[in-house]
């Protein structure tokens, strides 16, 4: 399995999150940090996932699969179909 990294404000708002009755934070500041935490795991996981269409586009073995992958990874990008090759 892969190892992945995160940033260090992520992982520090992770351990205040686990340990929020230890710190003493009350129900607001508990909701703002795990809103906060899952805005930032989705962005990590659409790195991710990113990640894995460029590599898909550059190892494909057909010309089929290439396209399939890079056509997803333009769409998540956002590039309107018309600027794309």
């Amino acid at each position: 399995m892969k190892q992945l990294q995160i940033s260090e404000a992520l992982f520090v708002k992770l351990v205040k999150f686990f340990y929020s009755e230890e710190i003493g934070y009350d129900d607001e500041e508990l909701f703002d940090l795990e809103r906060e935490i899952k805005k930032e795991l989705q962005k990590k996981l659409d790195r991710i996932s990113m990640r894995s269409y460029y590599t898909k586009y550059k190892t494909a073995e057909t010309e089929q699969e290439c396209e399939e992958a890079r056509k997803k990874y333009l769409d998540e990008k956002g590039v309107p179909e018309s600027f794309q090759w």
